[in-house]
């Protein structure tokens, strides 16, 4: 039986590759280099799933995905939570006391700055986590260091010089899965359910405060709501939102047809219905 193939962006070691090996167990990682190419491989067959980041606790959201899904043909079937630890690594003979730069994401540089500024060594940016650690083991430099994961570490030889070096103990990352197969959850007792969706409403005053309404009067959670611009217009707004329940829930359901009625015309389409992360609970 061949493994489950999964696609993610970056490369081998980055924080979406841990992402699956935790989710998926035994599945075939499969790096690309650009959110649109792991969205691609997806709708042309050569991978099942696909691991995306869409926001963390520190950083915020991954604009490019809410972007990205609207005409995707993508469906959401489950979710993922995972705590974010960097390590800071170096090539085999190198210490504290050798280094001279540290390379890694942008966002992983920003969120270790206690520990860069403790070792006064000076911050480089890279493309990516896992990518600034292959470059780091290419070069067999002692004064440089990469902020990484720890499987980035063990993929390319490198040694981990201090770990979880993470300014914010709370960084967490949430990823969603996607397939090409739209796969609702199935309502089952005591399991919290997910149902992501967006919509556009009519430019009209008010129009915001009458879609939500539908949500606070039939006592639906909502845990996510984010805008954004369509096509450079200053007036079509994109909404993207998570909701606590099934649309086969008959307050879900009744909510959804108060928000259609203020919406733009057929723009509110659901993304995604599957089973809450356990992580959840921790809110």
């Amino acid at each position: 039986m061949s493994k489950k193939r999964i696609v993610f962006q970056g490369e081998p070691g980055a924080n979406s590759h841990l992402a699956i090996e935790e989710a998926y167990p035994g599945a075939e990682a499969v790096p690309c280099a650009t959110f649109e190419d792991c969205f691609a491989a997806l709708r042309n067959g050569r991978a099942e799933l696909g691991m995306i980041p869409i926001e963390n606790s520190v950083a915020g959201r991954v604009a490019d995905i809410h972007h990205l899904m609207p005409n995707s043909k993508l469906h959401i079937i489950g979710e993922h939570f995972m705590p974010v630890h960097h390590q800071l690594l170096a090539v085999k003979g190198a210490s504290l006391k050798t280094l001279k730069t540290v390379e890694s994401h942008v966002h992983a540089l920003g969120q270790c700055r206690n520990v860069i500024r403790k070792l006064g060594i000076k911050a480089v940016v890279a493309a990516d986590t896992a990518g600034s650690a292959r470059e780091v083991a290419e070069a067999g430099d002692k004064t440089r260091a990469s902020i990484a994961t720890k499987l980035a570490a063990k993929i390319y030889g490198l040694r981990v010089l201090a770990t979880n070096i993470e300014d914010a103990k709370h960084n967490t990352t949430r990823f969603i899965v996607l397939s090409r197969t739209e796969k609702w959850a199935k309502p089952k007792p005591r399991q919290k359910v997910v149902t992501t969706f967006i919509f556009q409403v009519r430019n009209i005053p008010a129009a915001l405060y009458k879609a939500l309404g539908g949500f606070a009067t039939n006592g639906i959670n909502m845990t996510k709501l984010e805008s954004y611009m369509v096509g450079g217009s200053f007036t079509a707004t994109q909404f993207y939102a998570d909701v606590e329940g099934h649309p086969n829930d008959r307050a879900v359901e009744l909510a959804l047809e108060e928000l259609d009625f203020v919406c733009q015309p057929k723009t509110l389409k659901i993304l995604g219905v599957y089973p809450a992360h356990p992580f959840r609970k921790k809110f």
